[in-house]
């Protein structure tokens, strides 16, 4: 569950730390006192979208951290987070020039890594969460949230994209007469454009590497001839002196066995000198100062630049344009053999897209039946006699997207005797939002704490005790935590929060205290609309209240 969390200079809060019990924990207070605030910094701790406008005025960042038991988290996760202690710690900051700063026990890690984490800690459901139900695009995506077959989901996806690609293909082959021939033109043009010239690979770096040795040619002759002439060439030369020195150290070294070593020495040397003597002679041999071969490597190295401008940046890619190319002009000039085989390739994909979507089909007509029976069963003692929820699925061959060839709707009954009509049709905002209760209680049953923000909207009375009493139901074997106005929901947490707000002229804040005992009584009264004296009808109703949820 969350234990605590720290909330700083986020909207209106300075500094605020809120330690959490397991089961329903409820904020109260009037409207506008900021109970949403605490909700917003928990969904962006976990990784919610984060926007500088919400960093308190005078402050340079905001920073929510937020505590968990590590027992809510998955092994791999725990594992590749390396959470070991019985608790860890996440924390965000934004800074007023829009910079996010995200840790784990202290470990920079990406937003998105919180998100993820996010994702298997909390369900949040918001203040206007339940309009979604309005739509019915929303209901698809709740049926297949339910049903969990994400791999029929993703064969639909991978069949329907190959449907798209050929059918693109297809409209290409059937390009008109005198298209097909500008662009064969064209392709033909920029092939023999590449032949011409057929650079070889790596042949731009060769000539990189033999341009500056081709353009100083006649100076490198002149210095390499220089050199092996001082050397080797004549008696005078180095060569020649050590060969001079070198024998008379031999004969010295014959009288005077302490002169060895020095005659080694320069025996070595001259044959390091001869050696290089020999290199210098092949070196200027090897040299080519042509000028007609300096002309043709500068000029072939211009036009593989070129080739390189126009299809490169390197010559693979030149290669790999040419053999694109080749194909397309074949395309081009087989256009109606290929046209055929486009024609025979698509007519098989539709066949196995309208499988896999018929596949998809009958899966979600099992999983509409289950859910129905699911949110029903959920609702019904929500205040509802003789409530009926139904899911339609209707498939529509004729237009199948990348989720399937389904439209589904939900379908609600809240009275004896009349017909299952689509939910947006007949359904008021209090229905609406305890059809989402149930919902959030049946599509969320692993996720350890799930959070409800006015979910009791539209709704009051007997009805409200008895959300309560499910969100309590709910809150068994998890965490809750839940906005609202209802004093029947209020009374029936297991540890309560009143929300204030206090303004003067230079700031506005926020308080956030834990009630027990008096002060819980006294907020419960408020809630009803009464007076909050001991003596009053009103606080006497909310000791009513709370003896009532005690005995539950």
């Amino acid at each position: 569950m969350l234990t605590k969390l720290r909330i700083q200079h986020f909207a209106i809060i300075d500094d605020l730390t809120l330690d959490f019990a397991p089961g329903l924990n409820v904020f109260s207070g009037e409207t506008g006192a900021g109970k949403s605030i605490v909700i917003e910094a928990l969904g962006f701790v976990l990784g919610a979208r984060g926007d500088v406008s919400l960093i308190k005025e005078g402050a340079a960042k905001m920073s929510v951290q937020a505590t968990f038991n590590s027992d809510i988290v998955p092994s791999e996760l725990r594992k590749q987070y390396n959470l070991s202690a019985d608790q860890f710690t996440l924390r965000r900051e934004l800074d007023n020039k829009g910079k996010n700063k995200a840790y784990i026990e202290g470990r920079v890690v990406t937003v998105s890594v919180l998100a993820q984490l996010g994702q298997v800690l909390v369900d949040f459901h918001g203040q206007h969460d339940h309009q979604s139900l309005l739509h019915a695009s929303v209901h698809l995506q709740l049926l297949d949230q339910f049903a969990k077959h994400e791999k029929l989901l993703t064969q639909v996806a991978q069949a329907w994209q190959t449907v798209n690609t050929l059918q693109r293909k297809l409209e290409a082959a059937r390009l008109s007469a005198q298209e097909k021939e500008r662009l064969l033109d064209m392709s033909e043009y920029q092939l023999s454009e590449i032949e011409r010239i057929s650079p070889k690979p790596g042949e731009d770096t060769d000539l990189d590497q033999a341009l500056p040795k081709l353009k100083h040619a006649g100076k490198l002759l002149e210095l390499a001839a220089e050199a092996y002439e001082e050397l080797y060439a004549a008696d005078s030369s180095a060569t020649a002196r050590g060969s001079k020195a070198a024998r008379a150290l031999t004969s010295m070294s014959e009288l005077d066995e302490n002169l060895a070593s020095l005659a080694e020495n320069v025996n070595n040397a001259l044959v390091t000198l001869e050696d290089a003597a020999n290199t210098l002679s092949d070196y200027k041999d090897g040299l080519d100062v042509d000028e007609n071969s300096l002309d043709k490597m500068l000029e072939r190295h211009e036009k593989i630049k070129r080739l390189k401008l126009k299809y490169g940046p390197e010559i693979s890619d030149i290669l790999k344009t040419a053999e694109d190319l080749r194909i397309q002009i074949d395309h081009l000039k087989h256009a109606e053999k290929h046209e055929q085989d486009l024609l025979t390739e698509l007519s098989y994909a539709q066949k196995e897209l309208l499988q896999v979507a018929q596949a998809l089909h009958d899966k979600r007509l099992k999983a509409a039946e289950k859910l129905a029976a699911q949110i029903t069963a959920q609702i019904k003692p929500l205040g509802f006699n003789q409530v009926r929820f139904g899911v339609a699925v209707d498939m529509d061959e004729a237009n199948i997207t990348s989720t399937g060839a389904d439209k589904v709707e939900f379908l609600f009954s809240p009275n004896p005797g009349q017909a299952l009509r689509p939910l947006k049709n007949i359904a008021s905002g209090g229905e609406i939002s305890r059809v989402m209760l149930g919902l959030k209680t049946v599509l969320a049953p692993t996720v350890p704490v799930m959070v409800f923000d006015e979910v009791d909207a539209g709704i009051g009375g007997e009805t409200g005790w008895l959300v309560g009493e499910k969100l309590r139901t709910c809150a068994q074997g998890r965490q809750v935590l839940c906005v609202t106005h209802l004093a029947q929901v209020a009374a029936q947490a297991d540890q309560n929060f009143q929300v204030t707000k206090q303004a003067d002229k230079q700031t506005t804040r926020v308080s956030i205290t834990p009630l027990t005992g008096e002060t819980l009584t006294a907020e419960i009264a408020r809630m009803l609309g009464g007076n909050t004296d001991q003596n009053s009808a009103a606080y006497s109703h909310a000791t009513e209240l709370l003896q009532n949820a005690k005995r539950k």
